[in-house]
């Protein structure tokens, strides 16, 4: 099976065999600012991979495919996805056929971290809890009596769009008010207002490693928008673990995980949630897809050799 990650910065693809041992795998730079050329990427990833693996693309039995927003059945569209221009155009998604030429799903790609967390990372185990993507964007994977959470329209989990902050939707169109202010940009920006000059979130959280006192303020409110976030989480679906991901979640965990779980626990009725940084880093995506990809490629498998088994 086939396991990908289109991301705005980077994609990730990895071939697996019905064991889920990875037997080639690559991680690229993405193309997103054209959806044309981040398809042939995809498209000369896969011919690299298939020759590596010694197979052709009609040999992959399934393909998933983990992207940002939600995937629109009856248009072909992604919404909720502005750091993917061009994917909005009606029948987008649909041209993923053109880049393997197998079955194949898209997923939301935070949905797809919590899949992971769930299978090989601090979810095992876990009945309830909730993967918090905090980067580029914000999302949230739920799941829920140990499977995952879509929703009526697949949009569980968009708390981007918490009233939470500053923020507003109507000044910043596609943008939720939490994401406003809690994302990479809002942290650079909330940098900015207070005098520093940073080019990247990672300049700010490393500066407050230091002791900058701006960084350190900054950070601060950070961590109280986090904690406000949770505490809505909480106070709807009570879970027992938050695991944090993505650019800002994973690599910050060290200066938020504290300040955001001693002021969750002002904001919540009963005990807040255990609250941890992802192990799986940036593998969470595409090891989500595969975990996802795996049971269903196996029962096509088990369904091809069953109808060309002959009876008797």
């Amino acid at each position: 099976m086939l396991a990908v990650d289109i991301g705005r910065a980077y994609v990730r693809l990895a071939l697996a065999d019905l064991v889920g041992d990875i037997v080639a795998r690559r991680d690229e730079p993405s193309r997103a600012e054209s959806y044309d050329e981040v398809l042939t990427q995809l498209s000369g990833i896969v011919d690299q991979l298939t020759a590596e693996a010694g197979m052709a693309r009609a040999d992959i039995t399934l393909s998933v495919f983990g992207t940002p927003g939600i995937h629109d059945k009856e248009t072909g569209i992604l919404r909720l996805a502005p750091n993917l221009p061009g994917w909005e155009q009606p029948g987008a998604v649909e041209r993923l056929a053109d880049v393997t030429e197998s079955p194949y799903v898209v997923e939301n790609d935070v949905d797809l971290a919590a899949v992971g967390e769930g299978a090989y990372g601090l979810g095992q185990g876990v009945s309830h809890f909730v993967y918090v993507s905090i980067g580029t964007g914000i999302g949230m994977g739920v799941v829920i009596d140990g499977k995952l959470y879509r929703g009526s329209q697949g949009a569980a989990g968009e708390i981007s769009y918490l009233p939470v902050g500053e923020g507003d939707p109507l000044v910043n169109p596609g943008r939720g008010m939490f994401e406003s202010v809690a994302s990479a940009d809002g942290v650079v920006a909330a940098a900015g207002r207070l005098g520093m000059v940073a080019a990247t979130a990672k300049e700010v959280f490393d500066a407050a490693r230091s002791g900058d006192e701006i960084a350190g303020r900054v950070v601060a409110a950070e961590a109280d928008h986090v904690a406000h976030a949770l505490a809505g989480v909480t106070a709807v679906l009570d879970p027992e673990l938050v695991v944090l991901g993505g650019g800002i979640g994973a690599q910050a965990g060290d200066l938020l995980i504290e300040p955001v779980a001693r002021r969750l626990e002002s904001l919540v009725a009963l005990r807040p949630p255990r609250i941890e940084s992802s192990t799986l880093g940036s593998d969470a995506v595409l090891l989500g897809a595969m975990a996802f990809g795996l049971t269903t490629a196996r029962d096509l498998v088990f369904e091809r050799a069953v109808a060309t088994t002959p009876l008797g």
